[in-house]
């Protein structure tokens, strides 16, 4: 007989393996402990069988919630152990852990829910083992009761026994309660409480029948949720958020009935039903195929498409169960701020009628996390890492430093990457840094990481751009700390962010990059965003790129599609009667002369998009960010919705690269308007044109392997005609676990500061 010290490490905490492992070697008859300690699950056992082939007995048959991510076994001096048992977790040393997201209901617990002789039967705030928040309410490691925001909630005696059963699936559920240790819901309308203990969810749901505007905290802030089917309250809702058209995210009560609404296949409906519970983006049904009148005319005005989700906390359950109908369910906020999180109800009281709130805190918050497929070969596209997806990242394929490192991320679409003790935890979405509450956020949830992790930072990482509030902030605390910082350009960031994700960093082959996106801040000083890199032997190099044009008016032009077009038709004789009717005398005499004084350029391939939706769709100005875009590739949809994408309808007849790609695309374009060609064909055609052009030039560069990144990635058609015309000939890279935009960014600069030799 030996004593052996077990050491389990990953997402190991939260997700019920302490249990799990008390009762395998409990039904084995081995004797000894497990505990959960700051930088893993540690477990002692005595036996004389084959130690490696109990371990990987026990890891074969771990918590479907659990993620393995490293294991080791040593031989120590025998101790004779006369039970197994779980010991108390051991929170002293420095915490070495991944975080666990927080998880939607489980099956169990929605049976408990709807089980009239269960004792929870109804209790809103139902968990166990295997779901609830984690993540959310996490204020210390290792996660113990008394580290998170449940200390505050002593268990009643039932809950207690539960608690130490360790055949009950609530063994050692940190977030265990019951409506005699409840979590009470409080029922405010505008600033005036109503009624604490609040029980009558049936009044929630008369109010939304009313046309009311109901602000309900959920796992990572408050939700504002109204009739999905009601179109005079959405726009309501629209008008307090300062919202125009920025589409809406729903909730359906299930799956049969969101299939009344929506097209969906397998892949789909299992992202929805994931423990993660994302909001999936699916293409609505012909109007006519449609059973539920949802108003989509006003929840995402001029797509075809909607943001969709199951509900994944017990509370919604309940309420989408007697409601019988989708609800709008879309951030607590207005327009640009962060999600509200704190029981901050004179805030909420501006948008909403009446607000449910609860007493369980939120340390950290977050926005859902959304997600898409490409709609043929159904690649995954992550639109935002948030809720059930962050924060950690796991890739045992990367060999990572001892160093204590810290990348702070990009502007728009903000997000930070913390290197500790070998274990990357990449940060949820933390919105636009371009407000003050977003800054705080940002801010805030940096101090928690900080709190949990305590790290012993030796290096920040910054993106080159001087004015971001991310390069700003980090220079600020690396003065304040005495250490070094490292700025990292914008795009290499995220071509080493898809070659991280890809395993692709030790490639001995070259690997092409191709990398657009709307805005960045070049080597060369000028603004870049339709990049073609090369990657070997750990050095990037940039090869090839859109056709550099005039980059004006600042902020402005990003936010008014017809500038771009101004800036990149202006010099084409045939376009200025188009193009003068965007814009009044004064204007377009002011940006003429502007065109011939300036002095910086830009390659962005979000903009071409801007000027082909301005000039196409007449789309002159954005009331919230990539809208151009987003109408661009959904008029190409709908052409691709009853026509036959792999006619190749490209304007690239040769099979050769033009001199001046935006010309030469611009001028085809012209034509076939002047032709009275349908708008959804020429977009349909635009898109068909741009995966044809980044075949040319990997074949121009000699390049069979061939990565993508930056946030025009997330059009799903052009993601799938790169896949239809290119997939037989090249290996093709896209992102897995991190978003193409830029919330991938601080990733990218942590690759680019581990493996570049540049």
């Amino acid at each position: 007989m030996k004593t052996f010290h077990i050491h389990i490490q990953g997402i190991v905490q939260g997700v019920g393996f302490r249990p799990f492992v008390y009762q395998y070697f409990v039904s084995q008859n081995i004797k000894g402990w497990v505990n959960n300690t700051a930088d893993g699950v540690h477990i002692h056992v005595n036996t004389s069988d084959n130690i490696k082939r109990i371990l990987a007995d026990l890891l074969n048959n771990k918590p479907n919630l659990a993620v393995i991510s490293a294991s080791k076994i040593t031989e120590i001096d025998y101790i004779d152990y006369v039970s197994f048992e779980i010991i108390q977790s051991d929170s002293k040393a420095k915490p070495q852990l991944l975080l666990t997201p927080d998880f939607a209901i489980c099956k169990d617990c929605n049976r408990e829910l709807y089980d009239k002789t269960n004792p929870r039967y109804q209790y809103a705030f139902i968990t166990c083992t295997n779901c609830g928040p984690r993540y959310s309410i996490s204020k210390q490691l290792p996660y113990d009761r008394e580290t998170t925001t449940m200390d505050s909630f002593k268990m009643c005696s039932t809950c207690k026994k539960e608690y130490e059963d360790p055949l009950n699936r609530r063994y050692y559920s940190q977030t265990n309660s019951c409506e005699k240790c409840k979590i009470e819901l409080s029922l405010y309308k505008k600033t005036s409480l109503i009624q604490n203990d609040f029980k009558n969810l049936n009044f929630i749901v008369g109010q939304w029948n009313k046309g009311k505007i109901i602000a309900i905290k959920g796992i990572g802030g408050y939700l504002l949720t109204c009739d999905a089917t009601n179109s005079k309250v959405i726009k309501r809702l629209r008008f307090l958020k300062n919202r125009p058209s920025k589409p809406f995210a729903l909730m359906y009560h299930d799956i049969y009935e969101l299939a009344e609404d929506v097209e969906m296949n397998i892949a789909e409906k299992l992202e929805l039903e994931s423990v993660a519970a994302p909001i999936v983006i699916l293409a609505t049904k012909k109007k006519e195929d449609r059973f539920t009148p949802i108003a989509s005319a006003v929840i995402a005005p001029n797509l075809s498409s909607i943001g969709v989700m199951l509900p994944y906390t017990p509370l919604f359950k309940l309420l989408l169960n007697k409601f019988k109908k989708p609800i709008v369910a879309t951030s607590g906020n207005l327009s640009a701020a962060s999600i509200i999180y704190e029981d901050n109800i004179e805030e909420l009281a501006k948008v909403s009628d009446f607000i449910l709130s609860n007493d369980r805190e939120i340390v950290i918050p977050q926005d859902d996390s959304v997600v898409l497929f490409s709609s043929i070969k159904k690649q995954r596209i992550i639109i935002r890492r948030s809720r059930g997806l962050a924060p950690s990242y796991m890739n045992p394929s990367l060999v990572l430093s001892n160093k204590s490192v810290l990348a702070l991320g990009a502007s728009l679409k903000s997000t930070f990457t913390l290197l500790n003790n070998k274990n990357i935890h990449c940060s949820q979405y933390l919105g636009n840094t371009n407000s003050f509450e977003a800054e705080e956020n940002y801010k805030n949830t940096l101090n928690n990481f900080k709190n949990l992790f305590k790290p012993e930072l030796e290096v920040l990482l910054i993106d080159k751009h001087p004015n971001y509030f991310t390069s700003i902030f980090g220079k600020e605390i690396a003065k304040k700390q005495h250490i070094s910082y490292k700025e990292i350009q914008h795009h290499k960031a995220h071509f080493y962010a898809v070659l991280g994700e890809n395993n692709l960093i030790h490639s001995k082959e070259k690997v092409m990059g191709v990398i657009w996106d709307g805005t960045g801040l070049g080597d060369d000083a000028a603004i870049w965003g339709g990049e073609f890199f090369t990657y070997q032997n750990g050095k990037i190099n940039r090869v090839f790129h859109l056709d550099e044009f005039p980059f004006i008016l600042g902020d402005k032009m990003p936010k008014e599609p017809r500038i771009a077009a101004f800036v990149m038709a202006g010099s084409i004789e045939n376009y200025n009667s188009l193009l003068k009717e965007k814009f009044t005398t004064i204007e377009w005499n002011i940006y003429k002369k502007l065109l011939k004084s300036t002095q910086l350029k830009s390659t962005s391939m979000g903009r071409l998009f801007d000027a082909v939706a301005s000039i196409v769709l007449g789309i002159d100005k954005q009331t919230y960010e990539g809208e151009a875009a987003m109408q661009l590739e959904n008029a190409a949809y709908r052409y691709f919705r009853v026509n036959n994408f792999t006619l190749y309808y490209s304007y690239l007849q040769k099979e050769i690269v033009p001199t001046n790609f935006i010309e030469f695309i611009l001028n085809n374009i012209l034509i076939d308007l002047e032709k009275g060609f349908e708008k959804d064909f020429i977009a349909a055609k635009f898109h068909i044109t741009l995966a044809h052009y980044i075949k040319l030039v990997a074949k121009k560069h000699n390049s069979k392997k061939i990565a993508f990144s930056g946030g025009v990635f997330q059009n799903q058609w052009l993601v799938e005609l790169i896949l239809a015309f290119m997939n037989d000939s090249y290996e093709l890279y896209f992102h897995k676990d991190l978003s193409p935009n830029d919330e991938n960014i601080s990733f990218g600069q942590l690759m680019h500061y581990l493996y570049d030799k540049g």
